[in-house]
């Protein structure tokens, strides 16, 4: 009990969108690290025999991997670039430190208006 606790004190630390946008954006750098890192291993791959290289390929073939490739991936990559954008526009125009949870919301909506329609079309050419 006293772990969950500890646990949930660290993740709301102040508790609010600045805290949540955040957590958010290191772990959607994390992800996209991940998954680079995983890219250069599989181009590393290819300088081993074709059956290492192409049981892998079927990996990223697979509907979980596709899956994970829309829902983590390109999730993950348009919130931490637009998220990447609200800091630089906070940090570098004096005064928008006050506007950081309007331009979160902002953020977000603009995620959810490419993220989703983008989405169902890769989903509806994945099925």
């Amino acid at each position: 009990m006293a772990a969950i606790t500890g646990i949930f004190r660290a993740v709301t630390y102040r508790g609010r969108e600045g805290q949540i946008a955040w957590m958010l954006h290191r772990i959607t750098g994390v992800g996209v690290f991940l998954f680079l890192a995983m890219h250069i291993t599989n181009v590393f791959l290819m300088l081993f025999p074709s059956h290492v290289f192409n049981s892998l390929a079927a990996l990223y073939h697979s509907v979980p991997f596709k899956l994970l490739s829309i829902f983590g991936l390109y999730f993950g990559l348009l919130y931490h670039a637009l998220n990447g954008v609200r800091v630089m526009i906070v940090d570098f125009w004096p005064g928008a430190g006050k506007y950081q949870v309007p331009l979160w919301r902002v953020q977000l909506v603009i995620v959810a208006l490419i993220f989703v329609p983008s989405a169902a079309l890769m989903l509806a050419r994945m099925f």
